[in-house]
């Protein structure tokens, strides 16, 4: 079985995050209620990037593309292309 390319952003997030409430609920507000804050998402970015081959740039990260695990999904397919 292969795990989907959501399935496995979700998986590093929760990782990153230590929580898997990411995978539960896909609007939590990742940084209005501190699950993220600026040294994680430097975390996520080199474990995305290690994980799944995606390059983001700190300085092309939008912090609103990212507040919730919905959006954060969303901006790394869009990168992968898939």
């Amino acid at each position: 079985m292969t795990t989907s390319k959501s399935d496995q952003i979700l998986d590093v997030l929760a990782n990153v995050a230590e929580t898997d409430e990411v995978r539960t609920k896909p609007d939590l507000a990742l940084y209005d209620l501190q699950v993220l804050d600026s040294m994680k998402t430097v975390e996520l970015i080199v474990a995305l990037g290690t994980e799944l081959g995606v390059e983001i740039s700190p300085a092309e990260f939008e912090r609103e593309n990212w507040a919730t695990p919905r959006k954060l999904v969303a901006d790394v397919l869009a990168r992968l292309g898939a």
